[in-house]
């Protein structure tokens, strides 16, 4: 993987240099690469959220993003998860995706250990309905407690079936859907603060809206995908659109990994 943006210092006089071609980096100076910055956002929290898309800007392939994906996004992907305290992903991403707890990472305990973190990130999902299948092992054997987030107004038959099945309940709005700078607010208030969302697009359309992402990463990848696949994030039309500002940009084997910072903080 090398660093297109910005251009790295020359670690060696150019008579010395290595012949052409990418160097695979260790996990260490990805994590670096990527490391939540310090301090956080005003209200105690950062919001990353993490994408991949085709050249023709499709956010998946039947439904799935990993026909999108190549060895190198995964190693991205892993890293992120490996730095977040929580994971925040659409119900409807987790059904599509098979979602599973995220994995204790070895090469990372030491980290997280210093960092104060869990031995691996909490999923949070984002819920309207509760339709999910709480008997999953995303719900029944995570390492670190899944958590379903949703508004108040959820109906409270699956918010009984929850209970049942041990799964914690976190409100983040009055009405039958989270809103995204309570959802910030009630993942910070316990002790989630570096937040990683995976999507889907509804999800993201919701917290761009919103004003409440820090934060994007994402991965083109060298792939024509066609068909009606949505973009990134959808939602309704901005009044004008948020600016973002490139900090970083890496390329492996044709993918390109994009790193924007929100230019304003969010706005609750």
């Amino acid at each position: 993987m090398r660093r297109l943006y910005p251009v790295p210092a020359p670690a060696r006089p150019v008579a010395e240099a290595a012949s052409p071609g990418p160097v695979p980096p260790g996990l260490a100076e990805l994590a670096e690469d990527y490391a939540y910055p310090e301090p956080v956002a005003a209200d105690g929290c950062w919001l990353r959220a993490n994408m991949v898309a085709s050249l023709d800007g499709a956010a998946h392939h039947d439904h799935r993003s990993r026909p999108l994906s190549g060895p190198a996004d995964m190693r991205v992907f892993g890293v992120l998860r490996a730095l977040a305290d929580a994971v925040v992903v659409g119900a409807e991403t987790v059904r599509r995706e098979g979602y599973r707890p995220a994995r204790v990472r070895a090469e990372f305990a030491e980290r997280r250990a210093a960092a104060g973190q869990a031995p691996a990130a909490a999923i949070a999902v984002v819920s309207s309905r509760l339709d999910l299948d709480f008997s999953l092992p995303l719900f029944a054997a995570p390492s670190v407690p899944t958590l379903v987030v949703t508004g108040a107004g959820a109906p409270p038959a699956r918010l009984a079936a929850a209970a049942e099945a041990g799964v914690e309940v976190v409100l983040a709005g009055e009405g039958t859907t989270a809103e995204p700078h309570r959802i910030r607010a009630e993942l910070a208030a316990r002790g989630l603060t570096r937040l990683l969302a995976e999507g889907g697009p509804r999800l993201l359309g919701a917290f761009a809206g919103a004003r409440a992402l820090d934060e994007l990463c994402l991965t083109v990848a060298p792939r024509l995908a066609l068909g009606a696949a949505p973009r990134i994030a959808t939602g309704p039309e901005l009044p004008e659109p948020h600016a973002f500002q490139l900090t970083d940009l890496l390329e492996e084997d044709g993918f390109l990994f994009h790193r924007y910072r929100s230019a304003a903080p969010p706005a609750p």
